[in-house]
């Protein structure tokens, strides 16, 4: 009996990759046979990231479940040394938004401006300011949450649902949806973000003018450079707030006899106690 020996072996004449490339393609998933590689970016240029801008996509879903009016609110000026905490309120009219609407962030002066008097024009807005004594006060987080919810009571029309920038509801009549990043999601928390960018800065400028020297005008209270070295040179106006770290340090300088001592609560005192028979007793007398 004569045995086909090709029958066992492959045929010469085909390559060995060949004759395993189906054993491969098996073993292969097919996501990796299909994959298609990134275009190179040419040496020299840097890759552009499209951000998607906010969109009117919540607040539609709401409308079509008959929940109306929805309102967007965002606060400017939790960072700064100087200033209060401008927080707003705003319910778009969705047959006249205006154009251009993104996280003020994103935007320059000049279209932060021109965008605030659109949404002035087409929008209910309100406004509210909380002040340095109030951030002394409560902290710059209670004070933000406080004038976040004046702004929406506010509003001409009490809205039904609300988006606030951040991680904390705001405690409202209507319901409350927080957005971590909203300004740069939801297109009424970005309106807000333009109101409350704009009023602030206005309010920043008319401080410069009542209080000049320390560049109000120009750094808006942030703690840069130029307002740190005021603030040493100067010490603290009424328009900063007291607690916060470089306007301590700039009060305990100018000002020393403003700030309080503080006890050393490890320091022992000769105290009096009285026993049982009315002898009395030398805290310190076995330490």
């Amino acid at each position: 009996m004569i045995r086909d020996k090709s029958a066992k072996n492959p045929a010469r004449d085909v390559p060995k990759k060949e004759a395993a490339a189906p054993a491969e393609a098996a073993r292969t998933p097919a996501a990796k046979t299909s994959a298609v590689k990134a275009p190179k970016v040419p040496a020299g240029k840097k890759a552009i990231i499209a951000i998607a801008p906010p969109s009117f996509r919540r607040e539609r879903a709401l409308i079509k479940r008959g929940v109306w009016p929805v309102a967007g609110c965002d606060e400017a000026g939790r960072g700064p040394l100087a200033g209060p905490v401008v927080a707003a309120a705003v319910i778009l009219d969705p047959d006249r938004i205006p154009r251009g609407i993104d996280d003020s962030k994103r935007l320059t002066a000049e279209e932060r401006e021109r965008l605030f008097d659109k949404i002035c024009a087409t929008a209910q807005v309100s406004v509210a300011v909380a002040s340095p004594s109030r951030i002394d006060r409560d902290n710059i987080l209670r004070a933000s949450l406080w004038a976040l919810k004046r702004a929406v009571v506010a509003l001409p029309d009490a809205p039904r649902h609300v988006f606030v920038d951040g991680r904390d509801r705001l405690d409202t009549e209507c319901d409350c949806e927080a957005v971590i990043g909203g300004d740069g999601i939801v297109l009424s928390i970005a309106a807000a973000s333009i109101v409350a960018k704009v009023t602030r800065d206005r309010l920043m400028c008319a401080l410069a003018q009542d209080c000049p020297g320390y560049g109000f005008e120009q750094h808006k209270g942030y703690a840069v450079p130029e307002h740190l070295e005021a603030l040493d040179r100067l010490g603290p106006s009424v328009h900063h707030r007291s607690f916060f770290a470089p306007v301590a340090a700039a009060r305990a300088k100018h000002m020393p006899w403003t700030v309080e001592p503080v006890q050393d609560l490890f320091s022992v005192a000769e105290v009096d106690v009285q026993g049982e028979a009315g002898v009395g007793v030398d805290a310190t007398a076995n330490l």
